[in-house]
């Protein structure tokens, strides 16, 4: 049986031809899933908050800013943040599930609920046996790249600084065109995302 990431995966393809359009989307998503015996329900709708559900009694969420898409999924007992954007998928304890929720929410997120019967995966087949133990949270993509350059930075700026203490003004320059020459980076990077394809 095909995963629910998988399936995930493949919507994704679908939502980048027609995500311009919200209601476009949640049609090609609500018969993506409709095939599966599957719906999606708003989260903050009048129609789901009257059902009065507890949060971790579901099993999924899909949650949506802007062009960015990702699912929160139970898997045997336990709820994974599964963004894209993160290393890896993310456990979240069913404590932290309606704060987590929550704070989508506050930061401008669409969630929906996905309600009925998932088809059975590995991974949900696996975890149900067992239960994860998360030692490190994943991190962003790009975070531990852009760490490493702001130690960089402050290693050479404490170098400078060891090295020729009445050079202050020289350093502030030298920053100074750095911030330039990143802003500048990242106007270029802006452009060239935005030119059509």
């Amino acid at each position: 049986m095909v995963c629910f990431e998988y399936m995930c995966c493949v919507l994704m393809v679908c939502l980048m031809v027609c995500f311009e359009r919200m209601c476009c989307v949640l049609q090609v998503i609500s018969n993506a899933l409709g095939v599966w015996g599957l719906e999606i329900i708003l989260f903050n709708s009048r129609e789901y908050q009257q059902l009065r559900i507890d949060s971790i009694h579901e099993k999924a969420f899909i949650c949506n800013y802007k062009e960015h898409w990702f699912t929160v999924r139970k898997l045997g007992q336990q709820w994974f943040n599964l963004n894209s954007l993160l290393t890896g998928p993310e456990l979240i304890s069913d404590t932290y599930l309606a704060l987590f929720l929550a704070q989508l929410q506050q930061e401008g997120y669409s969630i929906f609920v996905i309600r009925g019967s998932l088809p059975e995966c590995e991974a949900d087949q696996i975890l149900r046996i067992m239960r994860v133990e998360q030692q490190q949270r994943p991190k962003l993509i790009g975070e531990d790249e852009a760490q490493r350059c702001t130690d960089r930075h402050h290693m050479t700026y404490r170098t400078r600084q060891e090295s020729s203490p009445s050079s202050c003004g020289m350093e502030v320059e030298d920053e100074e065109a750095d911030l330039r020459r990143a802003i500048q980076l990242s106007m270029q990077g802006e452009k060239h995302r935005s030119l059509p394809r």
